[in-house]
């Protein structure tokens, strides 16, 4: 993770990192679902990694070709420079080629 929890996010940022090599859409807003059946402990188990900051260099290094570096006074952030839908368009037209 590259973000702590409670902390501000918004459309195209890059807040973690994943395993495989396609891009993921999520909301870290939602909430995860309570329902009436529960395992004992279960929900104490889940542990999250402490987030990753990263420095203009480290961020230089980790960018890749479709994101970009966000420098403000307080943080560095990676976010991509085309949005979910912009992304979808483009993916469908290259395999209509």
């Amino acid at each position: 993770l590259f973000i702590s929890p409670g902390e501000t996010v918004y459309p195209n940022m890059v807040i973690g990192e994943s395993s495989r090599d396609q891009d993921m859409d999520v909301n870290p807003c939602k909430q995860k679902e309570l329902s009436n059946v529960r395992a004992a402990g279960k929900d104490e188990a889940i542990k999250l990694t402490p987030p990753v900051q990263m420095s203009i260099e480290e961020s230089i290094t980790y960018v890749r070709e479709d994101e970009m570096i966000e420098v403000t006074p307080k943080r560095v952030n990676i976010r991509k420079m085309f949005d979910a839908a912009e992304r979808k368009k483009r993916a469908r037209a290259a395999k209509g080629k």
